[in-house]
Order: C-alpha cells, then sequence, then structure tokens
C-alpha cells in the first residue's frame, strides 16, 4: 500500500526517480506475499507428514479435521507429498476423502 501511494505521488510530481522506486517497492511487498504464501503450504506439509507418521493409515478426512485444514488442502498436501515419495497411498480407489495414507519405507 505505501508503496502504491508513493508511485501516485510520485507521479503527480513527475519525479522518475521515486516512482520507480514505489514500483521496485510494490514488486518486492507482492514477492513477499508469495513466499508466505509457499511457505503456508509447506508448513501444512509438514504437519500432514507429522500426522501420518503418528497415525499410519489416516484417512483424508481425519487428516484435515486433525490439523484444522479443509479436506481439500489436505487433499492437495497428501497429493505432492505422494508424488514426492513421502507417502503411500494404503487404500486405492477409494473416494478422495477416505482414501488412506502411510510413511513410505
Amino acid at each position: 500500500m505505501l508503496g502504491a501511494l508513493n508511485a501516485w505521488t510520485a507521479q503527480q510530481r513527475d519525479d522518475y526517480g521515486a516512482l520507480s522506486t514505489a514500483l521496485c517497492l510494490c514488486v518486492c511487498a507482492a514477492g513477499l506475499f508469495r513466499e508466505d504464501f509457499v511457505q503456508r503450504g509447506y508448513r501444512r506439509d509438514r504437519a500432514v507428514l507429522a500426522h501420518i507418521a503418528a497415525h499410519p493409515g489416516a484417512a483424508t478426512r481425519h487428516v484435515a479435521h486433525a490439523i484444522g485444514v479443509s479436506e481439500r488442502g489436505a487433499a492437495r498436501s497428501l497429493d505432492r507429498l505422494t508424488d514426492d515419495g513421502l507417502l503411500v497411498l494404503v487404500s486405492d480407489g477409494a473416494p478422495p476423502a477416505l482414501r488412506s495414507y502411510r510413511l513410505a519405507s
């Protein structure tokens, strides 16, 4: 917000140095927001992995409720961890909410 306000003020004064600084500030803020978003996903993945380690065979629905995220968010983390080879799908063919997972050997 500060970068956008600074950019507007710089444009009104025809101060191109301040305008470029303000635009850089906006881009940096956007990058930091994205990084926070990515880190939130990593934290969720770690929580999912820890829960599966403590409760082998846990279903997606159980994991979601245990760590306090939506079933869809838990399913995304479980899919990502399975694709990375950290988890193994135990109940193949079950609906997404009822699939169960365990740690890979």
